[in-house]
């Protein structure tokens, strides 16, 4: 019987928590899928069981991203209707709405656009002054067609009570919370390590680089830093001449898997996070998280239990604190805490939940 699920994501770019979601939704309930774009750094998506259209649609060209997948998605038109559910994930994806008018059309919304809403000044900042104009210009153009999509929505979901209260706040919106997925059965303890693990992209909101100063101080503690990003070169330049600090790159899921299992904590400290899958994942491999005090993180993490807070305030000398407490032995003994916590975020209770608006 074919699917009577759709799901239209903006694009795979990287192995994050976002596509994560994806695939497991696409498995899980089972979902045919349609995106903008597959890249070589994200996951293996050409061995699933699931339909995918891939609508090549993203730009080479730096800065103009979101208009290039904004006219991909608002061209988009289903070959037939044969789907009598289909779930928006993503910033332009929504756009796809307006074409599907016989479908229950849900949007699983990860965030309001930071670009337009609440980053705006933080990104426009970065620009020089042509580039600025060409940015407020794109925001000019698209927010009202994301909000008129976003309204034409017949469920609202999100994935945290933090983004849920953005929902509110910058479009007016009643929203449902259902926490993204994470497959304990995939991340498992290995050893107990003597290393500290970053496993964030590397952009300037995850502020990795409060994690390179801090360990430039603690020159007798390891850490390892994975992914990448925009800002590799950058936090590579930070990170010379200190032998405690070094970089994977884009890791095979095996080798991550690898590095995970086998740390003595995970450090994730961005900025107003909306829901972040690496606590999630570090405590399903039993592995301590040090992370940030505030945003969608203070749904998983357990203070005291299952990881540690740190305020941005002093945000280095405060990681450092918590560094040099977190021993080997105490890290050890959360391992059970961890691995409990993580399964409230399973992955077969995060299908069972969404079926429930379908």
């Amino acid at each position: 019987m074919p699917n009577q699920t759709q799901i239209i994501h903006d694009m795979f770019q990287i192995k994050g928590g976002g596509e994560r979601l994806i695939l497991t939704l696409c498995e899980g309930l089972p979902a045919d899928l349609v995106t903008a774009h597959v890249g070589k750094h994200t996951f293996d998506v050409t061995s699933s069981n699931f339909q995918i259209n891939n609508l090549n649609a993203l730009s080479s060209i730096h800065g103009i991203k979101t208009w290039y997948l904004a006219r991909a998605f608002k061209s988009f038109k289903n070959n037939h209707s044969k789907y009598k559910q289909i779930i928006y994930s993503g910033v332009a994806s929504p756009l796809a709405v307006h074409h599907n008018n016989l479908a229950k059309n849900i949007f699983y919304c990860h965030t309001p656009p930071r670009f337009v809403y609440d980053k705006k000044d933080h990104y426009a900042a970065e620009l020089n002054p042509l580039k600025r104009i060409a940015f407020h210009a794109l925001i000019k153009w698209f927010k009202p067609q994301y909000e008129t999509a976003v309204k034409k929505m017949d469920v609202i979901l999100c994935n945290s009570h933090y983004v849920e209260t953005r929902i509110k706040q910058n479009l007016g919106l009643q929203s449902s919370v259902v926490h993204p997925p994470c497959d304990t059965k995939h991340f498992k303890w290995i050893d107990q390590g003597n290393y500290y693990l970053s496993l964030a992209r590397h952009d300037k909101l995850k502020r990795i680089d409060k994690i390179i100063h801090a360990f430039k101080r603690m020159p007798e503690k390891k850490l390892i830093i994975a992914s990448g990003g925009s800002e590799t070169a950058h936090l590579k330049q930070l990170a010379a001449h200190c032998p405690n600090i070094s970089f994977t790159g884009w890791l095979e899921e095996s080798e991550l898997l690898q590095l995970l299992g086998g740390c003595l904590a995970t450090i994730y400290i961005p900025l107003d996070e909306d829901f972040g899958m690496t606590p999630v994942e570090s405590m399903s491999a039993g592995k301590p998280v040090i992370c940030s005090d505030h945003g969608g993180l203070l749904e998983t993490m357990i203070e005291g239990e299952t990881g540690f807070a740190v305020a941005s305030s002093h945000i280095e000398h405060q990681l450092i604190k918590q560094v040099n407490k977190l021993s080997k032995n105490k890290a050890f003994s959360m391992k059970t805490a961890c691995e409990q916590r993580a399964k409230d975020f399973d992955s077969k209770l995060f299908i069972k939940k969404i079926k429930e608006f379908l």
